[in-house]
């Protein structure tokens, strides 16, 4: 349903008649932004009436030519509401997004605006110019302004080249040191229990925002500047990056819509999993035809390749491991087989390496009904554009993990955009990792399905940051943007005590039914599966409960959580239910009702920690039952443990 409603302006003008100032108001009534225009735009940001966060100094500035942005001359005030329902293509999360806003324009008399838009669940804030000349952007100014004991939750960097995956720092905001870089998104947690997110959204042809530590009570928007020369000594992993910079971040048209800084509030973890604004600030999709993007599970060799065992020929990048992994997802029921690092020459994608015939495997995976993906270094694509895809085309493969971009400036954000286009182009679906956090691109791209930007799986190979308390932060943070490649569900499972680093062979730290629990917890219409399929023939009851969940949802709800604790969320698909819960380091016994269910009668699968879990990770133990809708569930977890449940109505 769509209703659009345009109201008259009220003014309320400060004495002296310089500084004119603009309420405005959350449907629901809750928030209010005040907005004020004088010698600077600021703007204070109210829940219940009481302060949630000032911004100060909203500004763009360029060089050269005019400067269109330095006059607040107003020339008109614009509002709007808008009540509607959006519905998404893919459906990683619900079927249905709750579109309502409430809308502020300001017009200035230099052919530029900003808008703000109010949701019952935060503001979003962009600059938009109708200007002939082209732009030179020399910064844009945003200062973020919290009380005195509020905290912060960030991933640290140490310069604009990251792959966005550090560690979460936990700390008071007047504590994050001066000029210490942020990734986005970032959770201010206030004393009163209060959630603000600060992220962005509708991300084009334009660099990525950070924020900057003051060692105050504040932050600041930064945004890395416009590459001038790029460095190409090294291993093709590192090909590419930026050597010199201009002083300005953007060179952009004189007409467009800059991108959305958005501020969530709300008073509960569940906001925090609920809230959609960023796939709503986004711009709508391009593509006509859609119904070729196809969810679901992806097998990959990456990790598993060497680790096969009671067969019969040498296990690695060739041709027999290959059709190995393809008769398992054509068993099981998964998707994609995905040929990761090691598939071709890493800076020539026109090259497969011996023992690897890549036409007579994805013949063998159409005649299984299996769909192939190709791992890719940015730049090596980037070098080999219309060869790559060409060929990629004849082939027959059908997605594209791109890797190893580690930057969000302008020209890299561009290069997204293309990229997905491009595999639009191809009917090619795409995952992205060392990629920057979701901005949105998915919407505007569905074959986009998912993408890394957080310390994933692959991380226990190397140091213990992915442990259960980081699993317990990742649903309320990285998830808040978009779908995340996690990989979740691996067979091999280590207690906190038994954990060990192993590069080429890595355990998950947590239980089993925890390991089996993220496939639920944590999103992604592409979910891969780190092991290889040696270990899931040998976990069968395992691997075919997971063959049952799937990776597109009609609701998602949290029913319970505290962020770095526990976390327990339910998913819909049609009539079905599945639930996932995972604790931390800490032994948890948590009741939970069913009362999310119609009433009726419903049978219940469920994987639980086994009784001796807290010793032996591996330990499980599988449950069948009956029950009626409203009954008490008791999940009891071990230390770093986990709880997973498929639940069907019995007619």
């Amino acid at each position: 349903m769509k209703n659009f409603m345009f109201f008259s302006l009220g003014i309320l003008m400060c004495i002296g008649g310089k500084a004119q100032k603009y309420d405005l108001n959350s449907p629901d009534g809750k928030l209010t932004t005040e907005v004020e225009v004088n010698q600077s735009i600021t703007v204070k940001f109210l829940k219940n009436n009481n302060l949630v966060l000032s911004l100060g100094g909203i500004s763009l500035q360029t060089i050269g030519g005019k400067q269109p942005f330095a006059n607040l001359a107003i020339k008109k005030v614009n509002r709007k509401s808008v009540d509607e329902e959006v519905k998404p293509l893919i459906r990683d999360k619900s079927d249905t997004y709750k579109n309502c806003f409430n809308e502020l324009t300001v017009v200035f008399k230099s052919d530029y605006s900003l808008t703000f838009r109010l949701f019952n669940e935060g503001l979003a804030y962009r600059f938009s110019t109708n200007l002939k000349d082209s732009l030179t952007i020399l910064k844009e100014n945003l200062n973020v302004q919290f009380g005195e004991n509020d905290s912060v939750r960030y991933q640290p960097s140490k310069s604009f080249r990251s792959s966005y995956e550090t560690p979460y720092e936990f700390k008071k905001v007047s504590s994050v040191s001066e000029g210490q870089l942020c990734h986005l998104p970032v959770l201010i947690q206030k004393p009163n229990g209060l959630f603000v997110m600060i992220t962005e959204s509708d991300l084009y042809n334009y660099p990525g925002s950070w924020v900057l530590g003051t060692g105050k009570n504040d932050l600041k928007f930064t945004t890395p500047s416009l590459p001038k020369k790029y460095s190409y000594t090294g291993n093709a992993y590192v090909q590419g990056q930026v050597a010199e910079t201009y002083d300005y971040i953007a060179k952009v048209q004189g007409s467009r819509s800059y991108p959305w800084r958005l501020i969530a509030v709300t008073d509960s973890e569940s906001g925090l999993i609920n809230n959609n604004m960023v796939y709503l600030l986004a711009s709508p999709t391009e593509l006509k035809d859609v119904s070729w993007i196809k969810p679901g599970v992806v097998m990959f060799d990456w990790w598993g390749k060497n680790n096969i065992y009671g067969v019969d020929f040498k296990a690695g990048v060739n041709t027999e491991t290959a059709k190995y992994y393809i008769d398992f997802c054509a068993t099981k029921g998964f998707r994609y087989f995905l040929f990761d690092d090691g598939w071709s020459p890493k800076d020539d994608l026109l090259q497969t390496v011996p023992g690897l015939d890549m036409a007579e495997v994805t013949a063998y995976a159409k005649q299984k009904g299996v769909d192939v993906m190709l791992w890719v270094i940015w730049h090596s694509l980037y070098k080999q554009w219309d060869q790559a895809f060409d060929l990629f085309e004849k082939w027959g493969i059908k997605g594209i993990k791109m890797d190893f971009m580690d930057r969000d400036d302008q020209p890299m954000v561009q290069f997204y955009e293309a990229m997905v286009k491009k595999a639009a182009e191809k009917r090619m679906v795409v995952d992205l990792h060392g990629a920057y956090k979701p901005c949105g691109l998915s919407r505007k791209y569905p074959n986009l399905l998912t993408r890394e930007s957080l310390i994933e799986f692959e991380y226990n190979g190397g140091n213990n940051w992915d442990n259960p308390e980081h699993h317990n932060l990742l649903p309320y943070i990285r998830m808040f943007t978009g779908p995340m490649d996690y990989i979740p569900a691996t067979m091999r499972n280590s207690t906190k005590g038994n954990f060990r680093i192993i590069g080429d062979y890595p355990m998950g730290q947590g239980t089993r039914a925890h390991a089996m629990a993220l496939f639920v917890i944590l999103s992604s219409p592409m979910e891969m599966l780190p092991d290889s399929p040696s270990d899931y023939y040998r976990e069968k009851e395992c691997t075919d409960f997971l063959t049952k969940i799937p990776v597109e949802w009609n609701e998602t709800r949290l029913l319970q959580g505290k962020i770095g604790q526990y976390t327990v969320i339910a998913r819909r698909s049609g009539k079905d239910w599945y639930v996932g819960a995972i604790t931390n380091q800490k032994n948890r016994t948590l009741d939970l009702t069913t009362d999310f269910l119609t009433p009726g009668k419903y049978h219940i699968e469920i994987i639980e920690d086994g009784i001796n879990a807290n010793t032996r990770a591996e330990d499980y133990k599988k449950i069948s039952k009956d029950f009626q809708s409203g009954e008490t569930l008791k999940l009891k977890m071990a230390a770093g443990g986990g709880w997973v449940a498929r639940i069907i109505a019995v007619n």
